[in-house]
C-alpha cells in the first residue's frame, strides 16, 4: 500500500501539471496608427489601435502569459498601460512613461511580455502618454483557468460596456494649450458607449452612431463596465432593470443589487443583468458625477440600447429611457461606493494585513504654480496663475532622462528623491472652504518625490482630499498593486472615531479609490513587488499637474522577490 507522503507528492505534482497545462501563451499584435472617424457632424484623425475605436479587447485565463508586439506608426510617443495587471516581477512592462520606461518613439517598437497571475474579472488597457488614453484603449478580460468557475451563477453572455468621452479636437492639441495657459483644459463634447455617442448628440441620430445589443428574454447577462473617460466620472443605468454588482476592479464582491452604478475613471464593475422585463427596448444611459463647485464640465448624456429578441416594433421605436441622478448628486455616489463588500473566500480573495508598517497621511487637490517670470500675469489660472496639483505638497514632476525604475535598478542618482512625506508639511483644516486660495498653502513646490518602502511591508495610506482650490472626488490609481479600502467619508480624517469605522474583515478591493469630495478614504496593501509603482489621480486633467507620487518598492531577501534585469529591447529615452 502507498504511503500517504507518497500520494500527496503526486496529487502535489498532478495539480502542478494540470496548472501548467491549463495556461497559454496570448499573443496580440497592436498598430498604433492614425484613424479617420466620423463624429458629430466632424470628420476627426484620431490615434487608434488596429484601425478600431474602442481598440481591441484581450481574453486570457488566469496564468495565462500575454505578449503584445506595439507597432508606433503614430506620431506622438507612446507607452501601454496594463491598468490593474500587478505585474509581479514584470515592473519592466507596467508601461507608465518615465516610471518604468522611456516612451515608444514614433516608427520604433516594443513588445510587453507578463504572466496574468491571482487575478480574475474586468481590466482594461490604455496608453500612458498625455491624453492619447482618449481613443488608445481597450478590455482585458481575465477568465478562470480551465475547471474553474465563477463564484456566481454562469450569465448567458458577457458584454463589454466602455465608457469614453469625446472631443471634436485633437486631444493633444487640447492638453497642450492648457498646459500653455496654465487653465483647465476644454470641456469634452460627448462621452460614448463603446466609441458611439447615442442619439442624444448632433448629427447622431444615424443608428451607427449608437451602440444596440439585442438580448434573449428572461436571461442573466454579465456587463463589464468600464469607465475610460479622461475627466468624468460616470453613472450609468439601464431603464426598468436591476444590476447585481459582482466585482469591481478584477475582484469579486458581495452581490449588490442596485439600479445605478457609478464609475470613475480607471474604475470596472462587473453586474449582471436580468432581462427580466416586458419585450422592448431600453435605453443603456451614462452622465456625470461632477463633484466640484461652481467647474464647468461636460454636462451631456450618452446611451445605448438593450433590444429584446422579437420585439413589438412599436415598443424598439420608442426605447424607455431611464432617470438618471443629478450631476451633483453625491449621497447616491457614496452611498454606491460604501457598500460594497469583498467575497470572502473567492477566488484570490486576501485577508486584510493586520500589521502596519508605514503610516501614511497623505492630502490630495489642486492648487497652483507660479505663471512664470516676475510681473507675468497672464496664465489663465485663478489670480493669473497656473493651476497645479499635488499630494502632501509635492507637485508631482516626471522624470525625462530615464525612468525611476530603471534609476532604481541601476543604481542612478540624481533622478529622484525619496523624501515624500509621510504626512502634510503642514497641518490646516483640510476641508474649510475657507481656505480656498490660502495663499500660503496653495502653491507646492515641482518635484519627483517617491516613497521607499521595504520588501512586504504594510502600507496604510488615508487619502484626505483639500480645499485648496475645490473640493472634489479624486479618483486615486495604484500601479502594482490592489488594495483593501477600509473606510471612506467625508470632513477631516479623525482618528480618534473614524478607526472605529474599518472594515477589516470583508473590505471591497480594488485599484482605483474615489476619494469622496470633502472627504477621505482610508486604503491598506502589502508591497510584496519590487519595483516601481506611480500613485496618481486618473482624471487625465490632474496627472499632468501634479497629483501623484510614486513608491519604490526594494528587493526582497530571495531570487523570487528580486526584480530581473530589464529587457534588452526596453526603450530609451
Amino acid at each position: 500500500m502507498a504511503r500517504p507522503e507518497f500520494l500527496i507528492f503526486w496529487a502535489l505534482a498532478l495539480a502542478a501539471l494540470s496548472s501548467m497545462a491549463s495556461a497559454a501563451i496570448v499573443e496580440h499584435t497592436f498598430h498604433v496608427q492614425n484613424l479617420t472617424v466620423n463624429r458629430l457632424c466632424q470628420r476627426r484623425v484620431i490615434t487608434a489601435v488596429n484601425g478600431s475605436l474602442p481598440g481591441p479587447a484581450i481574453h486570457v485565463q488566469e496564468g495565462d502569459t500575454l505578449v503584445v508586439h506595439v507597432f508606433n506608426k503614430s506620431p506622438y510617443n507612446l507607452t501601454i498601460h496594463w491598468h490593474g495587471i500587478f505585474q509581479l516581477l514584470t515592473g519592466w512592462a507596467d508601461g507608465p512613461e518615465y516610471i518604468t520606461q522611456c516612451p515608444i518613439r514614433p516608427g520604433s517598437s516594443y513588445t510587453y511580455k507578463f504572466t496574468i497571475t491571482g487575478q480574475e474579472g474586468t481590466l482594461w488597457w490604455h496608453a500612458h502618454v498625455q491624453w492619447l488614453r482618449a481613443t488608445v484603449h481597450g478590455a482585458l478580460i481575465i477568465r478562470p483557468r480551465a475547471g474553474h468557475k465563477y463564484p456566481f451563477p454562469k450569465p448567458h453572455r458577457e458584454i463589454p460596456i466602455i465608457l469614453g468621452e469625446w472631443w471634436n479636437a485633437n486631444v493633444i492639441d487640447v492638453e497642450n494649450q492648457a498646459l500653455a495657459t496654465g487653465a483647465a483644459p476644454n470641456n469634452s463634447d460627448a462621452y460614448t458607449i463603446n466609441g458611439r455617442p447615442g442619439n442624444l448628440y448632433n448629427c447622431s441620430q444615424n443608428p451607427k452612431f449608437t451602440y444596440t445589443y439585442k438580448v434573449q428574454q428572461g436571461k442573466t447577462y454579465l456587463l463589464r463596465i468600464i469607465n475610460a473617460a479622461l475627466n468624468n466620472q460616470l453613472f450609468f443605468k439601464v431603464a426598468g432593470h436591476k444590476m447585481t454588482v459582482v466585482a469591481v476592479d478584477a475582484s469579486y464582491t458581495n452581490p449588490y443589487v442596485t439600479d445605478v452604478v457609478l464609475v470613475a475613471p480607471g474604475q470596472t464593475t462587473d453586474v449582471l443583468l436580468t432581462t427580466d422585463q416586458a419585450s422592448g427596448a431600453y435605453y443603456m444611459a451614462a452622465s456625470p458625477y461632477a463633484s466640484a463647485p461652481n467647474v464647468s464640465f461636460d454636462n451631456t448624456t450618452t446611451r445605448g440600447i438593450f433590444i429584446y429578441e422579437n420585439a413589438p416594433s412599436a415598443a424598439v421605436s420608442a426605447p424607455r429611457m431611464p432617470i438618471l441622478p443629478a450631476f451633483n448628486d453625491t449621497p447616491t455616489a457614496h452611498k454606491f461606493n460604501s457598500n460594497l463588500t469583498g467575497l470572502v473566500g473567492a477566488p484570490h480573495w486576501v485577508p486584510v494585513p493586520q500589521h502596519v508598517d508605514e503610516h501614511m497621511y497623505v492630502t490630495v487637490g489642486l492648487g497652483l504654480a507660479p505663471c512664470g517670470a516676475p510681473g507675468n500675469n497672464s496664465c489663465g489660472g485663478p489670480n493669473g496663475q497656473r493651476l497645479s496639483a499635488s499630494m502632501n505638497n509635492a507637485s508631482f514632476q516626471l522624470p525625462t532622462r530615464l525612468s525611476i525604475l530603471q534609476a532604481f535598478f541601476f543604481n542612478v542618482r540624481g533622478i529622484y528623491t525619496t523624501d515624500f512625506p509621510n504626512k502634510p508639511p503642514v497641518a490646516f483644516d483640510y476641508t474649510n472652504q475657507n481656505n480656498s486660495m490660502n495663499q500660503a498653502l496653495i502653491f507646492a513646490p515641482k518635484k519627483t518625490s517617491v516613497k521607499k518602502v521595504k520588501y512586504n511591508a504594510t502600507v496604510e495610506m488615508i487619502l484626505q482630499d483639500t480645499s485648496l482650490i475645490a473640493v472634489e472626488n479624486h479618483p486615486m490609481h495604484l500601479h502594482g498593486y490592489n488594495f483593501h479600502v477600509l473606510a471612506q467619508g467625508f470632513g477631516n480624517f479623525n482618528p480618534k472615531t473614524d478607526r472605529k469605522k474599518f472594515n477589516l474583515v470583508n473590505p471591497q478591493i480594488r485599484n482605483t479609490i474615489g476619494v469622496p469630495v470633502g472627504g477621505w478614504a482610508v486604503i491598506r496593501f502589502q508591497a510584496n513587488n519590487p519595483g516601481a509603482w506611480i500613485m496618481h489621480c486618473h482624471l487625465d486633467v490632474h496627472l499632468p499637474l501634479g497629483l501623484a507620487t510614486a513608491f519604490v518598492v526594494e528587493n526582497g531577501p530571495t531570487p523570487s522577490s528580486t526584480l530581473p534585469p530589464p529587457p534588452s529591447d526596453l526603450p530609451t529615452c
